[in-house]
């Protein structure tokens, strides 16, 4: 294990993950190798999701070139926030959901979804691999690639190490992960499960093309759902950082041999990567009764991401 989990402090966190590892692949009661699922979330957990996840970037920048060709929608929001550069509206709406109140999410959906109608997921690939390239994290001027957690990619290869399969789970847009995933951790976009919009098939120019309603968001609830169906097994092991990762984290543990790791991101050494508890409050006060594992940032990651 030595070449593993070398960004990880010695503490409870590492000791329940090696633990767990050990338990579930040594011994005459190992769990056979294809049930070893482990399964992620993405923005939060695998990397920075503030001030905004890094997808609403890149649409934020859509929007505002939508305002900029018809005036009139920077009256609206979310244009008008894209316009302004209000971050605090976007990034609100976000934290509002995570608090329950869904209003100005239905408002990101609907004007989502219109910035991809008619787009083959050729087009989009591109277009989001092209932002990947060239755009900046909002607050740290840092490429995106480089504001992947170093712990967590460590963690991703300690459990491949050991047999296991990983995934991604995430809120975020599937197709919109899918062209950095393996870059950023190792994993193929056919294991990249996320939320995403309708899609048809166009047989004039034999295209994959996205349509005008959106099809599921994977958070809460949801992402049980496409667990199963995506994958078929009960994960042995789960990682989320904020509310909406609750009924995963608690899906794994109806397997009698699991782990639930939930970052909480509470550095304050100026390393990267800000404190903050907003949308994770319900996760965070249920760590210690609902048997998750907390993963503190501050006092569990000797660094934060690969220099």
């Amino acid at each position: 294990m030595s070449e593993h989990l070398q960004s990880w402090r010695e503490g409870a966190a590492r000791t329940a993950i090696v633990g767990f590892v050990e338990s579930v692949t040594t011994g005459h009661d190992a769990v056979p190798s294809e049930q070893r699922i482990a399964v992620f979330d993405n923005d939060g957990t695998l990397w920075t999701e503030k001030p905004m996840p890094t997808q609403l970037h890149y649409i934020v920048e859509q929007w505002a070139a939508a305002a900029r060709a018809d005036p009139a929608l920077a009256a609206q929001q979310p244009y008008k926030a894209a316009v302004d550069r209000d971050f605090a509206w976007l990034g609100g709406a976000i934290d509002k959901h995570y608090a329950g109140d869904d209003s100005d999410l239905h408002t990101l959906i609907g004007a989502l979804v219109r910035t991809t109608v008619n787009l083959s997921v050729d087009d989009y690939q591109a277009a989001v691999e092209a932002f990947y390239r060239d755009a900046r994290h909002l607050t740290l001027a840092r490429a995106y690639p480089t504001v992947v957690y170093q712990p967590m990619v460590e963690l991703l290869r300690y459990l491949e190490a050991n047999g296991f399969t990983c995934y991604i789970v995430s809120g975020g847009d599937r197709d919109f992960m899918r062209p950095m995933t393996v870059d950023a951790y190792g994993i193929p976009p056919e294991r990249v499960i996320g939320s995403a919009v309708g899609l048809h098939y166009d047989t004039t120019t034999n295209d994959v093309r996205y349509g005008e309603h959106f099809d599921f968001f994977d958070d809460g609830p949801e992402k049980p759902l496409r667990i199963w169906t995506r994958i078929g097994r009960r994960p042995l092991l789960a990682a989320g950082n904020s509310n909406g990762d609750i009924p995963m984290l608690r899906y794994v543990q109806k397997h009698p041999r699991s782990l639930s790791l939930v970052v909480h991101h509470d550095d304050d050494t100026g390393r990267g990567d800000a404190p903050y508890d907003k949308g994770a409050e319900t996760v965070l006060g249920e760590a210690g009764t609902s048997g998750f594992t907390r993963v503190s940032v501050k006092d569990d990651w000797a660094s934060v991401f690969a220099p």
